[in-house]
């Protein structure tokens, strides 16, 4: 049983970035093993390195500032591209918990939420808030309240966002679609039950 997930704080490292695809997110050479492991080592690889495998110094994920950085803010249409689990994977094994962008791709969005990556979607005004205090004050501590749906700025500056009940449920409790399935067993049995009770015909085909 995983432990509930209702808060999440820490300093966010600003990457806005449009339309940032999972292509860049977690390169396709990083694609070729069988599990999660080593994915952090991917990350965002050309942005944060150069040709000769160097650190890129104006890549704000490799500035001392935001080295341990729980929560990215993104651009619109965050993870487009293809569809792959590693680029959210990668995102979690740097130590991001939550992106915070002004949209997603759609199956992205699903994959995050799947696996526990909390996607928050802000305006464009909320989102230019919070990059200008993550690049003024890289230190300064967000708080986002995934029960109440609210992201805090050390400010006090409180902005809402959108949360649907089946996501909410997921990252709350750590469940994947497969949990949530399992956990309405009970009810699709007694739907069945009275199913074949009224079609007893069919249960014998």
């Amino acid at each position: 049983m995983s432990t509930r997930l209702t808060e999440i704080d820490g300093c966010a490292a600003p990457l806005p970035i449009e339309n940032l695809d999972t292509d860049q997110i977690m390169p396709k050479q990083f694609l070729r093993i069988i599990d999660k492991a080593g994915l952090s080592e991917g990350l965002l690889y050309d942005l944060r390195f150069d040709e000769h495998g160097a650190p890129r110094s104006d890549c704000v994920l490799n500035q001392p500032a935001y080295r341990g950085a729980r929560i990215l803010i993104g651009g619109s249409n965050f993870g487009c591209g293809s569809s792959r689990e590693h680029a959210v994977w990668g995102l979690q094994q740097f130590g991001f918990d939550a992106v915070i962008a002004p949209s997603f791709a759609e199956i992205f969005y699903s994959n995050a939420m799947n696996n526990r990556l909390l996607l928050v979607q802000l305006d464009r005004s909320a989102i230019d808030a919070l990059l200008h205090e993550a690049e003024i004050r890289p230190a300064a501590q967000l708080h986002i309240d995934i029960e109440q749906q609210t992201v805090t700025t050390a400010n006090a500056e409180v902005f809402s966002f959108p949360l649907g009940a089946r996501h909410k449920r997921m990252v709350i409790e750590g469940m994947d679609t497969i949990d949530l399935t399992l956990a309405s067993l009970p009810d699709i049995e007694a739907f069945e039950r009275a199913h074949f009770q009224r079609h007893s015909w069919a249960a014998v085909l």
